[in-house]
């Protein structure tokens, strides 16, 4: 692989990640809610989901996803649903980001890694990129440190941008600014989260 072609498949990687959509609400929800910590982990377990799409891709699995619409259809309606489950647990508050600043108790680290996991594994936009996109870079490539790079590159980049957002996110003059309208965040990310379950399932 050329430097030239590892430089277009980094753009889009970029792109992809930098897209604001569900991935983005969850990471920023516990980054609020849990603090530096919690943002960090939630970023790697999505990253690691972004890792996994890739890799499927890579071994030729993306071809099967394309050519079997029921397994696509279950995909993308579990993601929904999840989403749809996450905004519930935001607009009723309880557990949400409102009440945990007010009582300083963040989710678990293993309620972080499973939402950042699952925001990715059940991201039916993200099966999408892959293969419109990501899939004409798999052939470009044949020797083992070629596929190595192609898998790292878009793992490296969905983490490090998540990251970054979670500490901006739980700095402390940041966190004490949003403190005060906790409760409109939780509202906000509860519809979000919603209406995003909604589209996806009317672009079914």
């Amino acid at each position: 692989m050329t430097f030239t072609i590892w430089l277009s498949l980094l753009m889009v990687c970029m792109l992809g990640a930098m897209s604001p959509g569900p991935s983005l609400a969850v990471v920023a929800k516990h980054s609020l809610s849990g603090g530096r910590l919690h943002g960090v982990v939630t970023s790697i377990a999505h990253a690691m989901g972004v890792g996994v799409y890739a890799l499927m891709t890579l071994l030729g699995l993306a071809l099967v996803l394309k050519q079997s619409p029921l397994l696509f259809d279950v995909i993308t309606y579990a993601g929904a649903g999840y989403l749809a489950y996450l905004g519930v647990n935001a607009l009723r508050s309880k557990g949400g980001v409102a009440a945990k600043l007010a009582a300083g108790k963040p989710s678990s680290l293993w309620e972080a890694a499973r939402d950042g996991a699952m925001i990715s594994l059940l991201n039916p936009k993200l099966a999408l990129f892959f293969l419109a996109l990501f899939s004409q870079f798999v052939a470009v490539g044949t020797e083992f440190s070629s596929r190595a790079i192609i898998v790292a590159t878009p793992l490296l980049v969905d983490g490090l941008w998540y990251t970054l957002i979670a500490i901006v996110l739980s700095n402390p003059r940041v966190l004490e600014k949003l403190r005060s309208k906790a409760m409109l965040i939780d509202r906000l990310s509860g519809v979000v989260l919603i209406l995003l379950a909604v589209r996806v399932v009317m672009q079914a």
